[in-house]
Protein backbone atom coordinates (compact mmCIF):
# COMPACT_ATOMS: atom_id res chain seq x y z
CA UNK A 1 0.00 0.00 0.00
CA UNK A 2 1.64 3.97 -0.90
CA UNK A 3 1.94 6.15 1.93
CA UNK A 4 0.78 9.82 1.20
CA UNK A 5 2.39 12.50 3.09
CA UNK A 6 1.32 15.91 3.47
CA UNK A 7 4.36 18.17 1.51
CA UNK A 8 3.28 21.53 3.22
CA UNK A 9 6.28 23.38 5.72
CA UNK A 10 3.85 23.08 8.45
CA UNK A 11 3.36 19.48 8.82
CA UNK A 12 7.23 18.53 9.20
CA UNK A 13 8.43 17.11 11.97
CA UNK A 14 12.74 17.53 11.74
CA UNK A 15 12.28 18.52 8.93
CA UNK A 16 10.34 15.25 7.21
CA UNK A 17 6.87 15.41 6.08
CA UNK A 18 4.71 14.11 8.67
CA UNK A 19 2.92 11.14 7.00
CA UNK A 20 -1.20 11.04 6.38
CA UNK A 21 -2.13 8.65 9.42
CA UNK A 22 -2.78 11.04 11.44
CA UNK A 23 -5.79 11.47 9.78
CA UNK A 24 -6.12 8.84 7.88
CA UNK A 25 -5.08 6.38 10.25
CA UNK A 26 -3.50 3.08 8.27
CA UNK A 27 -3.23 -0.22 10.24
CA UNK A 28 -0.15 -0.75 12.04
CA UNK A 29 1.65 2.46 11.20
CA UNK A 30 3.55 3.74 14.46
CA UNK A 31 2.26 6.82 15.71
CA UNK A 32 5.62 8.37 16.20
CA UNK A 33 8.22 7.65 13.18
CA UNK A 34 12.01 8.04 14.46
CA UNK A 35 13.77 7.34 17.40
CA UNK A 36 14.64 10.95 17.53
CA UNK A 37 11.36 11.74 17.90
CA UNK A 38 10.41 9.21 20.37
CA UNK A 39 13.32 10.69 22.74
CA UNK A 40 12.56 13.81 22.24
CA UNK A 41 8.88 13.68 23.51
CA UNK A 42 10.06 11.36 26.27
CA UNK A 43 12.40 14.34 27.76
CA UNK A 44 9.53 16.86 27.15
CA UNK A 45 7.30 14.43 28.84
CA UNK A 46 9.92 13.81 31.71
CA UNK A 47 10.07 18.03 31.84
CA UNK A 48 5.89 18.59 31.75
CA UNK A 49 5.34 16.12 34.53
CA UNK A 50 8.00 17.84 37.01
CA UNK A 51 6.75 21.08 36.32
CA UNK A 52 3.18 20.25 36.91
CA UNK A 53 3.94 17.60 39.82
CA UNK A 54 7.19 19.66 41.65
CA UNK A 55 7.67 23.03 40.35
CA UNK A 56 6.78 25.96 42.13
CA UNK A 57 5.28 27.63 39.45
CA UNK A 58 2.80 25.13 39.55
CA UNK A 59 1.88 25.24 43.69
CA UNK A 60 -1.21 27.52 42.87
CA UNK A 61 -2.80 25.24 40.46
CA UNK A 62 -1.69 22.33 42.39
CA UNK A 63 -3.10 24.29 45.84
CA UNK A 64 -6.50 23.77 44.11
CA UNK A 65 -6.66 20.34 44.50
CA UNK A 66 -4.58 19.60 47.62
CA UNK A 67 -2.51 20.52 50.29
CA UNK A 68 0.72 20.21 52.31
CA UNK A 69 0.40 20.11 55.80
CA UNK A 70 3.68 19.91 57.59
CA UNK A 71 3.77 18.73 61.14
CA UNK A 72 6.96 18.23 63.64
CA UNK A 73 7.36 14.63 64.88
CA UNK A 74 8.50 15.18 68.30
CA UNK A 75 10.21 12.28 68.88
CA UNK A 76 13.33 12.86 66.02
CA UNK A 77 12.31 16.64 65.53
CA UNK A 78 12.04 16.17 61.67
CA UNK A 79 9.69 18.08 59.38
CA UNK A 80 7.40 15.55 58.03
CA UNK A 81 5.41 17.09 54.87
CA UNK A 82 2.18 15.35 53.65
CA UNK A 83 -0.87 16.18 50.95
CA UNK A 84 -4.80 16.36 52.17
CA UNK A 85 -6.81 16.16 49.10
CA UNK A 86 -9.23 19.17 49.05
CA UNK A 87 -13.17 18.51 48.07
CA UNK A 88 -14.86 15.42 46.54
CA UNK A 89 -15.43 13.52 43.44
CA UNK A 90 -13.66 14.91 40.72
CA UNK A 91 -11.57 17.73 42.36
CA UNK A 92 -10.37 14.80 44.59
CA UNK A 93 -9.43 12.74 41.88
CA UNK A 94 -7.31 15.41 40.43
CA UNK A 95 -5.64 16.12 43.93
CA UNK A 96 -4.77 12.37 43.76
CA UNK A 97 -3.41 12.11 40.23
CA UNK A 98 -1.33 15.66 41.13
CA UNK A 99 0.48 13.66 43.67
CA UNK A 100 1.21 10.72 42.12
CA UNK A 101 4.28 11.81 39.39
CA UNK A 102 3.21 8.20 37.09
CA UNK A 103 -0.37 8.91 36.81
CA UNK A 104 0.35 12.71 35.69
CA UNK A 105 2.93 10.99 33.60
CA UNK A 106 0.55 9.59 31.60
CA UNK A 107 -1.81 12.59 31.23
CA UNK A 108 1.25 14.99 30.13
CA UNK A 109 2.03 12.22 27.49
CA UNK A 110 -1.78 11.83 26.27
CA UNK A 111 -1.65 15.97 26.37
CA UNK A 112 1.24 16.14 24.05
CA UNK A 113 0.32 13.25 21.64
CA UNK A 114 -3.28 14.21 20.90
CA UNK A 115 -1.36 17.85 20.40
CA UNK A 116 1.20 16.53 17.95
CA UNK A 117 -1.58 14.91 16.49
CA UNK A 118 -3.77 17.76 15.81
CA UNK A 119 -1.47 20.85 15.68
CA UNK A 120 2.06 19.11 15.15
CA UNK A 121 3.41 22.49 14.36
CA UNK A 122 2.98 23.94 17.94
CA UNK A 123 3.13 20.60 19.54
CA UNK A 124 6.28 20.33 17.64
CA UNK A 125 7.90 24.10 19.61
CA UNK A 126 6.52 22.57 22.85
CA UNK A 127 7.96 19.47 22.50
CA UNK A 128 11.11 20.85 21.62
CA UNK A 129 11.27 24.42 24.04
CA UNK A 130 10.16 20.97 27.34
CA UNK A 131 12.93 18.49 25.92
CA UNK A 132 15.32 21.28 25.55
CA UNK A 133 14.64 22.49 29.73
CA UNK A 134 14.43 19.04 30.77
CA UNK A 135 17.61 18.30 29.60
CA UNK A 136 19.39 21.68 30.65
CA UNK A 137 18.05 19.92 33.92
CA UNK A 138 19.28 16.58 34.27
CA UNK A 139 22.73 17.98 32.92
CA UNK A 140 22.53 20.68 35.67
CA UNK A 141 21.54 17.74 38.51
CA UNK A 142 24.76 15.71 37.25
CA UNK A 143 27.13 18.64 37.46
CA UNK A 144 26.19 19.78 40.91
CA UNK A 145 26.35 16.44 42.30
CA UNK A 146 30.05 16.17 40.36
CA UNK A 147 31.01 18.92 41.97
CA UNK A 148 30.07 18.56 45.18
Amino acid sequence: MRKTYISAPKFAVLGKPVPAYIWKQERGSPVIQSWLLYILFSIAVFRLTRLVVFDTIMAPFRSLFHEEVEEKNEKTGETETYLVMKGKGVRAWIGELLSCYWCTGVWCTAFLLVLYAFVPTIAEWLILLLAIAGLAGVLETIVSKWLD
